[in-house]
């Protein structure tokens, strides 16, 4: 087997992690809209991630190997980061269409491809990752207006999410897989007490217990130890050119399970971000020797 083809073989398996946790995220999506009537979107994303802390604490117990005290940064980090990403996310889609939230968001790994792009081919893929998102989005003559809010929103938690991917690379390449439960753990502590604030006793509906945890699992536990673990295998630019397809994702999961239709030009975008999103992966190249974040 020559080196490339040896390379190529060695992506696939986090290839697959990553587009495995990205249908996970947006059929956990579907659910958690669904309790919005009952919680709101802080009270959703309180107990989705109440849930998914005590089930990696649990599962995880990664209290057996303890970051030491230098180690706790970037961990602490990637869980602000997460916890802000997840609230963000949720109060865009409380306004927003799935496919048109995801859409948004998706600015923050696009900025951490563009960044990280160094060879003309790069940026062909990142050219074309662009062009689908414009025409996702809806501007032009003729086209819905979206509500300028969860656009902020959208926006906002894509800032977190480009967080999300340089400080979770830092901390998976320093705990592993036990980060994972440690920023969830972070991110609860700081997202719980807002939607304690925002949906008081509607937390406790028996009815919607059952609903937070399946998005705790499908939304987080599952589909960020699944990221967590291809982040220590991708450059960073790459995982952020493969998160091209969550749009696509999301606008199939919002097709499917809340009946959100679009456009054949829409689909032709989702296309090109699909396109450019293999098209990184088939074409990835080594990473290059440089200092982590401290």
């Amino acid at each position: 087997m020559n080196r490339a083809a040896a390379l190529r073989q060695s992506v696939i398996w986090p290839v697959i992690l990553v587009i495995v946790a990205m249908i996970s995220i947006q059929t956990g999506a579907t659910i958690a809209k669904s309790m919005f009537p009952i919680v709101g979107a802080p009270g959703a994303t309180a107990l989705r991630l109440f849930f998914a802390a005590l089930i990696l604490m649990i599962v995880m117990r990664p209290w057996r190997t303890m970051p030491e005290k230098g180690g706790w940064r970037p961990i602490l980090l990637y869980g602000a980061a997460l916890g802000g990403m997840n609230l963000l996310y949720y109060m865009a889609l409380q306004r927003l269409p799935l496919g048109i939230a995801v859409a948004l968001e998706f600015t923050g790994p696009l900025a951490v491809a563009m960044l990280g792009s160094r060879r003309p081919l790069d940026f062909l893929w990142v050219g074309l990752a662009i062009a689908g998102l414009l025409l996702l989005l809806p501007v032009g003559v003729g086209a819905t207006s979206i509500d300028p809010v969860g656009a902020g929103f959208a926006l906002a938690a894509g800032g977190c999410w480009a967080l999300y991917i340089v400080f979770g690379q830092k901390a998976g390449g320093d705990h592993g897989t036990r980060s994972v439960a440690w920023g969830s753990m972070v991110a609860a502590t700081l997202v719980v007490p807002i939607g304690i604030a925002d949906a008081g006793a509607a937390l406790l509906n028996m009815g919607v217990i059952p609903m937070a945890i399946g998005v705790a699992v499908l939304s987080t536990a599952l589909p960020y130890t699944l990221e967590m673990k291809a982040l220590t295998q991708l450059p960073s630019r790459v995982f952020g050119t493969m998160m091209s397809i969550e749009p696509a994702i999301g606008a199939l999961s919002g097709l499917i399970l809340l009946g959100e239709r679009l456009t054949v030009l829409q689909w032709g975008a989702i296309g090109a971000v699909v396109a450019a999103s293999f098209g990184a992966a088939l074409t990835i190249a080594p990473r290059p020797a440089e200092p982590l974040l401290d």
